[in-house]
């Protein structure tokens, strides 16, 4: 089977080039040519490091279980959450056709199904596909809604929890098809329209939580704002007794249009299977090859993680940081996303402050690198000191989201460890 499917960019479906895909038995490759308007095009510019701006096809090897496309297409594709919904939907779909008597397409489902199942509305970023005849990949179906309303999310809840017991039907299915994003995780989740008409992400509880997860992701994006960092407008929203994590997509504009947007483990080249540890250092390092405000955004980037530690935030992988394309191929630092306390995982930071420090989750490990962030030590100091006073509130903050002193207690050890102490000391000069 080959494929030739068209990539456009923006509101304006603008023609970027075109993506190549061919299966073989097992064996499958894909390619991307860029346009030749697109090449000649003052305002053009590399979708990702890895694509350069050149004539021709430039494929990419799928690395173990990677992706078959190049990062910056891998970005758009469904999380594993969306991937179960799909998976979950393709074969109920046969067991239907199997019943009717219909032919059933014995081929399982391909990397470019999966790419082109997202809904086009709700695509992360400012990718787009159109297929051969002409349709935008996934385009919406008669009579149905691509991204509900909140007012939905009762609904939205019931069918996400029937997938995760496995006992969903065929109609919840239907209702969740290619509403599957790609902003990463396992966990059920789905693209919504806020109570202001924007585009946002609603994140619900799973049926194996054993703490109050939502309400703790809202808690630390909240005191993350308060800490002076640049994060994603984050609400809890109660749905008949649910708490539900309300996350307004960054990668949309206040008119809605569209943001191009890639992981950091895209800016960085970084395959998303690969074992390799990596470290804060090489983000640094790409600002500064591609930034387009490189020490506003590497101060920043230093801020959020001394928030990581003080509030064990241990789930900070490279696909957890991404770029918004600011012009002319430089990238700056989007709004923080996916932070959640940890009060029970080793305190060791998935990326590494620096390739010298390890994984510690420490503030000596932190104040390590000031130099190589270019931050004075009276600057490194202060942007500390907030940091540490809007963690210091984070029972308060807590009650004012609703949260029980049992569901507080739960989170206790993620906020109140010694590396608090040691922030205290660090930025009284001690």
């Amino acid at each position: 089977m080959k494929r030739t499917i068209q990539v456009l960019l923006g509101d304006e479906a603008r023609p970027v080039g075109t993506l190549h895909y061919d299966v073989r038995g097992a064996r499958e490759s894909a390619a991307f040519t860029y346009s030749d308007e697109w090449l000649a095009a003052k305002d053009g510019f590399a979708l990702e490091p890895g694509l350069p701006l050149v004539v021709g096809p430039q494929f990419h090897r799928k690395v173990a279980q990677g992706s078959i496309f190049h990062a910056a297409f891998a970005d758009t594709e469904p999380d594993g959450w969306g991937r179960r919904v799909i998976q979950r939907d393709h074969a109920k779909r046969r067991q239907s056709d199997r019943k009717a008597g219909r032919a059933v397409d014995p081929a399982p489902l391909n990397a470019m199904d999966f790419l082109l199942t997202v809904d086009d509305t709700s695509r992360v970023g400012a990718l787009r596909f159109r297929d051969e005849a002409g349709v935008l990949c996934r385009a919406a179906e008669p009579g149905r809604r691509t991204a509900p309303p909140i007012l939905e999310l009762g609904h939205l809840i019931s069918a996400s929890r029937a997938v995760e017991l496995e006992e969903e039907t065929a109609a919840d299915l239907a209702y969740l098809r290619g509403r599957g994003t790609s902003l990463g995780g396992l966990r059920p989740k789905c693209t919504i329209v806020d109570a202001g008409s924007r585009l946002a992400l609603g994140k619900f509880p799973s049926v194996q939580d054993e703490r109050a997860v939502t309400k703790g992701e809202v808690l630390a994006m909240q005191l993350a704002t308060a800490a002076g960092i640049h994060a994603a407008d984050t609400q809890l929203v109660d749905s008949d007794g649910v708490p539900v994590t309300v996350v307004r997509r960054f990668d949309r504009a206040a008119n809605g249009e569209r943001l191009m947007y890639v992981s950091a483990a895209t800016l960085l080249g970084v395959e998303a299977t690969d074992s390799a540890e990596h470290a804060y250092t090489e983000i640094v390092d790409a600002l500064r090859q591609h930034g387009a405000a490189v020490q506003e955004d590497v101060e920043e980037l230093w801020r959020r993680m001394a928030f990581s530690i003080l509030i064990s935030n241990f789930d900070d992988h490279l696909h957890n940081h991404g770029f918004l394309h600011a012009d002319h191929g430089l990238w700056r630092l989007s709004p923080a996303f996916d932070i959640n306390p940890f009060p029970d995982r080793t305190r060791e930071l998935k990326t590494w402050i620096s390739p010298d420090t390890g994984p510690e989750a420490t503030i000596a490990a932190l104040m390590s690198v000031i130099a190589y962030f270019k931050i004075r030590p009276a600057r490194a100091r202060a942007i500390l000191r907030e940091v540490d006073r809007a963690v210091g509130g984070w029972r308060k903050v807590g009650l004012t989201l609703g949260m029980t002193a049992k569901e507080l207690e739960a989170f206790a050890e993620a906020f109140e460890h010694p590396e608090r102490a040691a922030a205290k000391r660090a930025f009284a000069g001690g």
